[in-house]
């Protein structure tokens, strides 16, 4: 108790409640708003705990679930040390989706926030006459989004270089997916198509027309069929290396839209479930026990994370992002600024940051909302039963009641707003991503 006096922790929780006792410094507010499986006392104000009492009390009496499935609804609420609710808190149960915040924070911690997957396009015979006389070889690193955009781009590189043909066959090495489709053989198809814009389909289309006005059509013909090669051949010479997004902007795509494959490539690049889960527990500062994994996507009923996990993961991203001068905003969607993907027809207050998950039978939505009393509220709410439009609905009236309960806060809190929204440089382009290595 005396290091947590020292530390300022619990003067800053005695003035929450409401015992005034001395001005705070702005750096122990911030380590307290934010320290991971840090609890030290329950909250003196029964806002949190009454909130989520009349949530379960009206799951049953709305015959959303029946009385005995309530022991299946996991919750958990937390403003620094407070413990604001638990309902089940501790006991891993079906994250879904959720299990995207631990392949965010052991990515992000892995590889940090500007890093980006290289894929290198090579041949392995000399170029005449704009002819390359053998294969084109792809080797990929992972890119969890190399879509028709980058494509298209690589395919008017190769024109610029002065390749138009291809003898040989298109060979795909390493780590490579193309939109979001993982199979070797299917992806490189898929960019075969792609760089030659005679062939096109409605997809490719479509993907061209909302790269900028002007962009070139690429047509790069290949003569052979799509191979897959275990390793590359040595005696290939590099012609483009192309860049992925950064890793920041991967990550907040693939939770905005809950991408399934983005999250598996990411998870598989880190090294599995498994080391996502010893990451995310060990800078989470939770018992691994707390989070079992089978996939970093959430796909299957045997991924369970307890709803205190889930909180402290964000706690540990949101400390890892503030140390490279970024938010939880940058990472994750935010009601108010984002309105793609899982953040589309939800109801939840001004400035909460998110994650759902959902499968057949459970729903699931995590983040933080900040209050004018409580200041930042992690939650995690975990939801068992077959009627998953229920729960989403059930589910954003509990964070209304609690902020009605915790009055709203002034405004969006620095710690909370997007590094994006606050600058007006332009995203790289997928041609401003490509490096040209080989001058004919």
């Amino acid at each position: 108790m005396l290091e947590l006096l020292g530390s300022g922790l619990v003067s800053l929780w005695l003035d929450m409640a409401g015992v005034k006792i001395k001005p705070l410094d702005a750096l122990d507010a911030l380590a307290w708003q934010s320290s991971p499986g840090f609890v030290i006392a329950p909250d003196p104000n029964p806002a949190g705990a009454m909130t989520v009492q009349e949530y379960l009390k009206d799951l049953i009496t709305s015959k959303v679930v029946t009385q005995n499935l309530i022991k299946h609804q996991g919750i958990w609420l937390q403003s620094g040390p407070m413990l604001m609710a638990n309902h089940q808190g501790t006991i891993p149960l079906p994250a879904a989706s959720l299990t995207k915040v631990a392949t965010s924070l052991a990515a992000f911690k892995t590889w940090g926030p500007d890093h980006q997957f290289e894929t290198l396009v090579s041949t392995t015979g000399s170029i005449v006459n704009g002819v390359v006389q053998g294969d084109l070889v792809i080797t990929g690193s992972g890119d969890p989004m190399f879509v028709g955009e980058e494509a298209i781009a690589l395919g008017n590189a190769l024109n610029k270089i002065g390749i138009k043909q291809v003898k040989g066959n298109l060979v795909i090495t390493g780590n490579f997916a193309m939109n979001f489709q993982r199979n070797p053989l299917l992806a490189g198809q898929l960019l075969k198509q792609a760089l030659d814009h005679k062939t096109w389909n409605r997809a490719a289309i479509y993907q061209y027309s909302i790269m900028p006005k002007g962009t070139p059509k690429p047509q790069i013909v290949i003569a052979g069929t799509v191979k897959v090669a275990p390793q590359p051949n040595p005696k290939q010479t590099l012609l483009v290396r192309h860049l992925s997004l950064p890793l920041k902007e991967l990550i907040k795509e693939m939770n905005i839209y809950s991408n399934n494959d983005m999250a598996e490539m990411l998870a598989e690049s880190v090294g599995g479930a498994n080391v996502v889960k010893a990451t995310a527990a060990n800078l989470a500062r939770v018992p691994q026990s707390e989070i079992q994994l089978i996939n970093g996507s959430g796909l299957g009923r045997e991924n369970r994370i307890s709803p205190r996990a889930v909180c402290a993961m964000f706690m540990a991203l949101q400390n890892e992002a503030s140390a490279h001068h970024l938010t939880l905003g940058d990472l994750f969607p935010m009601s108010g600024l984002d309105h793609r993907g899982t953040m589309h027809s939800r109801h939840m207050p001004a400035a909460t940051v998110m994650k759902t998950g959902t499968l057949s039978d459970v729903s699931a939505l995590a983040g933080v909302v900040p209050t004018r009393d409580r200041g930042l509220v992690w939650f995690a709410i975990i939801n068992r039963g077959n009627n998953v439009s229920s729960f989403r609905t059930e589910q954003d009236k509990l964070l209304q009641h609690l902020v009605k309960q915790l009055q709203v806060s002034a405004g969006v809190p620095t710690v909370l707003t997007p590094h994006s929204a606050t600058q007006s440089l332009p995203k790289l382009g997928a041609v401003q991503r490509n490096e040209i290595l080989y001058r004919s």
